[in-house]
């Protein structure tokens, strides 16, 4: 979300829980440079060559997904990887690019000329070549099959009917729930879309010399993170089930066992090539989590040297920051906290603005104007039917930041917590902001008595240091290190 393109929060806290895999917020301090999605200035090489739709779409992914992130040894690994791809893939006049995005997100997309696009989180999820071929060799599948050129063209015609709808029949609702139920139906075809691409991916990747069952290892590696990731802002597997029902992809469940049935047919477990070695040559030192560039979490607290801000959750919250905006919860889920970023006019007063109607429920009587560390502020309150919420519009160079806390019983003593946790809203001196460091990824080798708890204990992270150190290695509970092997952590 820009700074433009403000919304109405008919039902905030649900969008505060369910957001939290969402993307967006755009400021900038005149006194700093860069924004929440600074992005958008850090362009590549690429999109000159490609046609005019494309070259759009390659910006928005660009922007959306942090820029570009440079990195020679894994740019190497990545396209001697992909010209075995190519060369197996039965489509060798197809000419692929690949960008790294400069994201912590789990994610991968391929446009229709022929660009793939992997997050470096992605990247740092895999534990060997084999299991990055089978994402690559996926999104070329994507792409020998068309499947983006059939769901732009699916996803303009639901957009007609639903105009044709609502224009002809004079009933926007009725054309809402075509376009809704359209796209249902988009869903469900796309989910077919992604089984053949992992049906041809673990092909290619197998004709290519590669572990075909880097497919299954990876994507087990994903429905791990994906728990650990639920569990950290209160979500169920059951709400999590609920949401992927309705996602693009099938069930990671469903995919595995599928994706294990596909490398059947081509090897047998351990027998083909992984060059796991080499991969985490490639990794060694690639930025893990938040870039300091375009603001962090550590713990309860995000902090954006380039905008010179800084504000910390009240306890027993987990924050994550996002492109649009940055969100936290508690386990309980009972509780939540956004922090976005806004452009409203210098002539309107902040207590105006909470009151102007971009969130339902706000009680006039409640509108209160304050100073928080030096900035013009205003605060109120705002009720719905099961969830409340204590809001706050923050002034901060060109921008208002808006700090909206929502609780399912708002209590006197949470409403003071909520009140202490925005008067940590401060600016950041420009020493403090020079120090912020990313976190990266380092490659040590085990040594004689190592654990993954003794390993684990030399993670930089500030909770669930051990299921985080599993998950990034791909390694079960209880599972045994040997002195020599080469093992991921994450450091400062």
């Amino acid at each position: 979300m820009s700074a433009d393109h403000p919304f109405r929060w008919k039902l905030l806290a649900g969008v505060l829980a369910a957001a939290l895999a969402a993307a967006g917020c755009a400021s900038v301090d005149p006194d700093r440079t860069g924004s929440l999605t600074d992005a958008a200035a850090t362009q590549d090489d690429i999109s000159a060559d490609l046609p005019v739709e494309q070259r759009r779409e390659h910006q928005r992914l660009i922007s959306s997904y942090g820029g570009v992130y440079r990195s020679p040894a894994l740019e190497s690994l990545i396209a001697q990887t992909v010209e075995r791809l190519i060369a197996v893939s039965g489509r060798q006049e197809l000419k692929y690019r690949v960008v790294i995005l400069n994201s912590p997100a789990i994610n991968a997309f391929a446009l229709p000329g022929g660009t793939l696009y992997v997050t470096r989180g992605l990247i740092s999820l895999a534990n060997d070549t084999s299991e990055l071929s089978s994402v690559l060799a996926h999104e070329m599948a994507h792409v020998i099959a068309r499947h983006a050129s059939i769901r732009d063209d699916q996803v303009r015609q639901a957009v007609i009917v639903s105009r044709v709808i609502s224009d002809v029949l004079q009933d926007a609702d009725l054309g809402a729930l075509a376009l809704a139920r359209s796209r249902l139906t988009l869903a469900t075809f796309s989910r077919g879309q992604e089984l053949e691409a992992d049906a041809v991916g673990v092909g290619i990747s197998a004709r290519a010399g590669y572990d075909p069952y880097g497919a299954s290892r990876f994507l087990t590696s994903m429905g791990r993170y994906a728990t650990l990731r639920s569990a950290a802002f209160g979500r169920t597997q059951a709400s999590a089930e609920q949401i992927d029902f309705l996602s693009s992809h099938p069930s990671t469940p469903e995919r595995i066992s599928i994706a294990v049935a596909n490398a059947r047919q081509y090897a047998a477990p351990g027998s083909a090539e992984r060059d796991r070695q080499a991969f985490l040559e490639a990794l060694n030192g690639i930025v893990y989590g938040d870039d300091p560039k375009e603001g962090f979490v550590r713990g309860r607290r995000f902090f954006h040297p380039n905008l010179g801000l800084s504000f910390t959750a009240p306890e027993n919250f987990t924050l994550e920051n996002t492109p649009q905006a940055v969100l936290g919860a508690t386990t309980s889920g009972r509780e939540a906290v956004r922090l976005d970023a806004v452009r409203v006019s210098a002539m309107q007063p902040l207590g105006a603005y909470l009151a102007s109607g971009w969130i339902d429920g706000v009680d006039p009587s409640s509108v209160e104007t304050l100073t928080i560390n030096g900035f013009p502020a205003a605060t109120a309150i705002a009720r719905g039917e099961q969830w409340s919420f204590r809001l706050f519009a923050i002034r901060f160079g060109s921008d208002v930041y808006r700090l909206v806390f929502a609780a399912r019983g708002l209590t006197p003593e949470l409403d003071q917590k909520f009140r202490a946790a925005a008067l940590t809203f401060r600016r950041v001196p420009l020493d403090e902001a020079k120090e912020a460091k990313p976190l990266r990824i380092a490659i040590v080798l085990a040594e004689r008595g190592d654990t993954a708890e003794r390993l684990a204990s030399r993670m930089a992270v500030p909770d669930r240091a051990l299921e985080r150190l599993l998950v990034l290695n791909g390694l079960q509970r209880g599972a045994v290190i040997k002195p020599g092997d080469l093992v991921k952590i994450i450091v400062e």
